[in-house]
């Protein structure tokens, strides 16, 4: 088995991996009593289906008895630029890095699929392949064959690739040789606790997804809590900022998938533009991406917010017809926003 893991290595390379490590199913014992103490706390919101699937979440084994190793894939998705610049362009949205071109999820299990089967005609034995879309602990996973370690800010960072990767997975009944699980590396470092612009972080390794943008830009439906939309600065689906901030970044690997390279369209699209979305021009223009899943109601939301936190009145023109949209999560935004637009109006004066 040592031979066909060393070819199953050079094989995910040549996919477009760029790590590939090994655990058991039940190599992840902490995962029960960790989920169960953070629903307890009700840190995941609106996210039922957290609660709804925890049993296997909280145990792989459980989700495909017959298992017997789980192979765990990286891929990066770095951008070449500071994704925290966009921030300061207050009347453009910034989406998260792995959102600004195709669905990572598309792509990834692509490969996935295509490794899988590569295994199965070497090795034989049966296989089952996930990306982000079933109760598996991903993460835990990760950690357990060594891929990377969960941060302090609850997601896997890798000595090899910084913050930056997908996580994909192939499971598979083949008794495989293991790697060493991987060790926590963050030290006193507290950059990605620190800023957080939305304090979601109760406490090192700990996450109040009820806090966090990407939650709240994501997840989230119907309107999100008007003390925190000023935090939410023009952040329209997502937030890279934790990520952003790793000291293990200066290791990461640049993308080398076309797929992931931003649209132009989508670097720092003006907001205005985007307002105007109806959901057929959402649906066309987000054709692919993984933004299209939100809607366009929830997006117009987001965009309206960060209309709202721009402090440029000249977006009133564009921000009062929305007040009369049918969408209630929306008119609501656009009052809020013109409410906001309005005061920086008369700051000015």
């Amino acid at each position: 088995m040592n031979e066909l893991k060393q070819r199953l290595i050079a094989q995910a390379r040549a996919e477009g991996f760029d790590a590939c490590r090994i655990c058991r199913p039940w190599d992840v014992p902490q995962v029960p009593e960790r989920l169960a103490a953070f629903l307890e706390a009700g840190y995941h919101g609106q996210m039922t289906w957290l609660a709804e699937r925890s049993a296997w979440r909280g145990d792989p084994a459980a989700l495909w008895p017959e298992a017997r190793s789980v192979i765990v894939l990286g891929e990066s998705y770095t951008p070449e630029t500071d994704p925290l610049a966009a921030l300061d362009n207050r009347t453009s949205g910034t989406v998260s890095v792995y959102a600004q071109n195709k669905d990572y999820h598309d792509l990834v299990k692509k490969r996935l699929k295509r490794l899988a089967r590569w295994l199965i005609g070497e090795g034989g034995g049966e296989v089952k392949v996930f990306v982000d879309t079933a109760p598996v602990p991903e993460k835990p996973l990760g950690q357990a064959a060594g891929l990377g370690w969960q941060g302090k800010h609850t997601n896997l960072v890798s000595r090899e690739l910084g913050s930056w990767f997908f996580i994909g997975s192939v499971f598979t009944t083949l008794d495989l040789p293991v790697d060493s699980a991987e060790v926590d590396h963050c030290g006193s470092c507290r950059n990605c606790l620190d800023v957080c612009p939305t304090g979601a972080f109760p406490a090192p390794y700990k996450l109040d997804a009820r806090r966090c943008i990407s939650y709240l830009t994501i997840e989230h439906k119907g309107p999100v809590d008007p003390a925190l939309r000023p935090l939410m600065g023009n952040r329209i689906y997502g937030c890279d900022d934790c990520l952003a901030v790793c000291p293990w970044n200066k290791f990461a690997v640049t993308a080398h998938e076309i797929g992931y390279a931003p649209r132009p369209e989508l670097r720092s699209p003006p907001l205005a533009d985007l307002v105007m979305l109806d959901d057929a021009r959402f649906r066309a223009f987000f054709s692919g991406s993984p933004i299209k899943r939100i809607g366009r109601d929830r997006f117009v939301r987001n965009v309206l917010y960060a209309i709202g936190n721009s402090g440029d009145p000249a977006l009133l023109a564009v921000t009062e017809p929305m007040t009369a949209d049918p969408a209630e999560e929306v008119a609501d935004a656009a009052r809020w926003a013109v409410m906001r637009l309005k005061d920086a109006a008369n700051r000015m004066a």
